[in-house]
């Protein structure tokens, strides 16, 4: 063979490898694949979670003769109705919690302004929606106002909000400090995708109406985690990186411990002590889920919420994918339904609604009668008209300060 008929079929060759990891390397997600992939993710953790919220991880296997690999019945069987500490609600069976009531009623908020939100669109759309419009309650098993099945620390928003009167970017004081404002801030990080600092400022403004200190943190830091698993070429790793470069005191520390407990385990079941471990210097609640210290969920600069530590953290022990990483947030017990819903929307944003099972999905919109595909489908359209609506704005700007620059 001469060099020239050598150089050809090296040649020939090296382009039919080139096509052929072509043809074998998926695409990255669409931004639409990415809004569907984070809401069913949050959804379907929110629902796998439900069922085994409040307990410890050897109550967890005790109760279900080993650990959970997907959607299972409530805690108490049939007598879920009447059973402490939970009645009347039918968590488990594939059903949806609050987490997932209040993302979706962010979504419709969104779907209403179609432009950013601050803590005023929580004042004037989210609290009349929770208060007025009747929807399936999935643990309920009935027709409702949100506002009967949401806990005392959202009902806090429409105390403050429609009964006190309070300025919405202040409404948040005074409340318990906990997840409750960041286990539904999904959405914001998703308007802005592939912007976290820009997600996390939104998210904050909005969530001053509901939270205070740590609280609010955690739900700026989870829009910005949402938003950065949007960036072409994110990874577990890339997602925590921008949580950490935008995060304050407590919350910083609280994500920085358990990120390095996490890098030394790539399987849930030896990252369950030590995670626990890492995080529980920063969270107030203590070792017993159910009673917790008279000095929790105060506020303080030095302390963080459990559930986005441990999200960002077992998203790193399940290095993305969704099955281990949600299923590693469920088994850990505690506040789960909310660990799962963040880690859920985080990786759907990563690898898009092809990430999540579909038996999983199929499953849970079935036992909850809730299309968790439309949100995301409404939840993008008003993103791209927001996004042209911010680069006018941005044009618009960058000539007036150029005029202003060139002014003699």
């Amino acid at each position: 063979m001469t060099t020239a008929t050598a150089n050809t079929a090296a040649s020939a060759a090296s382009t039919t490898n080139t096509s052929t990891a072509e043809r074998t390397t998926p695409p990255p997600p669409s931004l639409d694949d990415r809004f569907r992939g984070s809401l069913v993710g949050a959804a379907v953790g929110d629902a796998l979670g439900g069922p085994v919220e409040g307990y410890t991880p050897e109550q967890i296997v005790e109760r279900h003769g080993g650990r959970v690999e997907g959607i299972v019945g409530p805690w108490n069987g049939d007598e879920w109705r009447t059973a402490r500490p939970l009645a009347p609600y039918h968590k488990g069976n594939g059903h949806i919690t609050d987490d997932t009531l209040m993302t979706h009623a962010l979504v419709r908020v969104y779907a209403t302004v179609r432009d950013h939100l601050d803590a005023y669109a929580v004042a004037d759309h989210l609290v009349p929606d929770l208060i007025s419009n009747t929807r399936w309650i999935p643990e309920l098993e009935a027709e409702a106002l949100p506002l009967h099945r949401v806990f005392l620390a959202e009902k806090w928003i429409v105390h403050r909000l429609y009964y006190g009167h309070n300025d919405p970017r202040e409404a948040g004081v005074g409340n318990i400090v906990n997840c409750g404002a960041a286990m539904y801030m999904a959405p914001v990080g998703l308007v802005n995708a592939a912007d976290p600092t820009a997600a996390y400022h939104e998210a904050l403004d909005i969530a001053g109406a509901h939270q205070s200190s740590y609280g609010r943190e955690a739900a700026g830091v989870f829009a910005a985690a949402v938003a950065a698993a949007c960036l072409p070429q994110s990874t577990p790793a890339t997602v925590v990186d921008a949580a950490l470069a935008l995060a304050k005191d407590g919350t910083q520390a609280a994500i920085e411990a358990v990120a390095e407990a996490a890098a030394h385990h790539s399987d849930f079941e030896s990252a369950l002590g030590p995670l626990r471990a890492a995080v529980a210097p920063f969270d107030t609640v203590g070792p017993d889920y159910r009673a917790p210290s008279l000095g929790a969920r105060r506020p303080s600069r030095l302390h963080s919420i459990e559930e986005l530590p441990i999200a960002l953290g077992m998203l790193l022990v399940g290095d993305g994918d969704f099955r281990r990483t949600v299923l590693s947030c469920v088994n850990y017990g505690r506040d789960c339904d909310s660990i799962a819903t963040m880690a859920g929307a985080i990786v759907g944003a990563l690898h898009g609604e092809g990430a999540v099972p579909q038996e999983w999905t199929e499953r849970v919109a079935e036992a909850s009668r809730v299309d968790l595909r439309a949100p995301a489908v409404e939840l993008t359209a008003v993103a791209r008209e927001i996004h042209a609506r911010d680069l006018a704005r941005r044009r618009a700007h960058e000539a007036a300060f150029a005029e202003l620059t060139d002014a003699r």
